[in-house]
């Protein structure tokens, strides 16, 4: 059985989040679920939804992009299911218990599940999906960060499964809930290896028939499916026949295509376009808060001058954030100022208005530091420029790469020369070769541990297989990141996350800028698109008039 504070924390959690921002699916517009409610759903049909940008893999393990989670949410499944009021619910688990010292989870397993394949779920399959995240071999991304502080999987029978974990963690439940934990299949992940990536097998309401290569990602009805979670109403197969997803990064392309009728949904919607949308007759916008990290710029600390706070701090007090969130947005996102958005456990409201704008202040630190500017205007120190590589993705999705422009015109004020470098191969640049001094991500996210994987020290190991971002390292934050990951007490886990943030921030690690609105403009003859506790989209529900 588990300890009652386990039980207490997990209902302390959950009030206090609710209390805190409500629910991610508070919407501006209605769900357009919410006409068809009481009437028989339509089957049949096809969804055309297109994406702002392509998935960079369709192995929920192995994926780093949250444009991934709205098509491989419709292949895979989830042990558990975070509801609107954030508890925790039974899906492929039906019911679990916590050991006393809180490092052990029991999951009692549905019976009546298999994979698009043939493959019986069951707890070998638990464990098979979780040790392969955590080898380095299968190269996962955010999902080893999810996963951690799993240490192995017991299995107690066909259906019974006991996890263990390092080291208790208050975020390991609703770690669970999100997609990039999905259950694969063992028999198609051994099968296809390394192009698992392309085949995607699960146990989810679609199964996978095709991804065309920055065209289009198809699915296709599992007609078996009967163990929808609570979040949605239709728990049975879904009432569409197929969805496509169309990659469409074109702004107005996009969103054109749904005026147009060629598609039938579109995310991300311009801010431009919000007002209008609103008004058109034929076009329904749905909008959704995500929580977790805001789009941030990170510092490249591995490199000089960024490893000194002081040019760091330069940076980030001439960098004007609310002429970049009212020039590109129209004050349709909301400024960041936090490691953390608002309405995630433990923000740090105290942070809004703290770092305003200060050139001189920020001139000053670059004369400490000893750079002069030359006659062009830029900063010079021993025979070599100040210059600063912003490297950032394509497409230019949510206008990131407009970011990038902006800021290398502000920067130019205080001397310093932003080389603008905009890749396809942000694996390589970023990650594997850390060749950037500023690279911005955001990452949606249900708990504050989430930091821990952005901020804490990595070993020369993990460095060597993906290399985290920023690359600073404090062994204060790496051990106030440690506390808040197994601390049972609810406000002093507030507490040490409000001094992770606060400390972020003082030592200029990065550049908050914006918190994400997640948007859908979709034809008035979709009903029953909903969205998550994170703000992704869900089919399970969808049909066509």
């Amino acid at each position: 059985m588990a300890l009652v504070n386990w039980k207490k924390l997990l209902a302390i959690s959950i009030a206090f989040l609710l209390l805190l921002s409500g629910c991610a699916n508070s919407t501006s517009t209605k769900n357009s679920s919410e006409e068809t409610k009481g009437k028989v759903a339509k089957q049949g049909g096809e969804l055309t939804y297109a994406l702002a940008t392509s998935p960079d893999s369709l192995d929920p393990h192995r994926s780093g992009l949250a444009v991934a989670v709205r098509a491989f949410r419709t292949i895979f499944d989830s042990l558990v299911v975070q509801a609107p009021d954030n508890s925790i619910k039974p899906w492929l688990a039906t019911e679990w218990t916590i050991s006393d010292d809180g490092k052990s989870y029991t999951f009692k397993l549905r019976k009546d599940v298999k994979f698009h394949d043939g493959t019986p779920f069951n707890a070998e399959a638990v464990k098979y999906s979780f040790d392969r995240i955590i080898d380095p071999k299968t190269k996962a991304k955010n999902a080893v960060a999810l996963l951690k502080p799993y240490e192995s999987s017991e299995v107690i029978d066909d259906y019974t499964i006991k996890i263990n974990l390092a080291t208790p963690s208050t975020a390991f439940l609703s770690n669970l809930s999100q997609a990039m934990l999905g259950i694969v299949s063992p028999t198609a992940a051994e099968k296809y290896g390394d192009q698992f990536v392309k085949h995607p097998v699960g146990t989810g309401p679609y199964k996978f028939v095709s991804w065309t290569e920055n065209a289009d990602i198809v699915v296709e009805k599992n007609k078996d499916y009967h163990w929808g979670p609570s979040i949605v109403e239709n728990k049975e197969a879904p009432y569409l026949d197929k969805i496509t997803f169309k990659i469409i990064p074109e702004e107005a392309t996009r969103i054109g295509s749904v005026q147009s009728g060629q598609v039938l949904a579109a995310e991300t919607v311009p801010p431009q376009n919000i007002v209008s949308l609103k008004n058109d007759p034929k076009t329904q916008l749905l909008q959704v808060n995500t929580i977790g990290l805001p789009y941030t710029l990170f510092f490249n600390q591995r490199k000089s001058p960024w490893n000194d706070v002081r040019a760091r701090k330069a940076v980030q007090l001439a960098v004007d954030v609310d002429a970049i969130v009212k020039t590109l947005y129209f004050n349709t996102y909301s400024r960041a100022w936090s490691p953390l958005t608002p309405g995630i456990l433990g923000y740090d409201e105290s942070l809004e208005n703290r770092n305003t704008l200060d050139v001189e202040k920020a001139n000053k630190l670059l004369d400490e530091l000893g750079y002069i500017k030359g006659a062009d205007g830029i900063r010079v120190k021993d025979g070599k420029k100040l210059t600063l590589n912003y490297v950032d993705g394509t497409p230019n999705r949510e206008k990131r790469n407009d970011i990038a422009v902006i800021i290398q015109q502000q920067l130019k004020k205080i001397g310093i020369k932003v080389e603008i470098n905009i890749t396809k191969d942000i694996a390589s640049v970023v990650q594997q070769n850390a060749d950037y001094d500023l690279y911005g991500n955001s990452q949606v996210n249900s708990d504050p541990n989430a930091l821990r994987a952005f901020y804490h020290s990595t070993t020369p190991e993990e460095e060597a297989t993906v290399k985290r971002l920023g690359g600073g390292s404090d062994p204060e934050l790496d051990q106030l990141l440690e506390a808040g990951t197994v601390e049972l007490d609810q406000e002093k886990r507030i507490a040490i996350y409000k001094k992770v943030q606060q400390k972020i921030i003082e030592e200029a690690w990065i550049i908050p800028i914006y918190v994400f609105p997640y948007t859908v403009a979709a034809s008035k003859s979709v009903n029953g698109i909903t969205f998550d506790s994170l703000g992704y989209p869900l089919f399970n529900d969808v049909n066509i008039k």
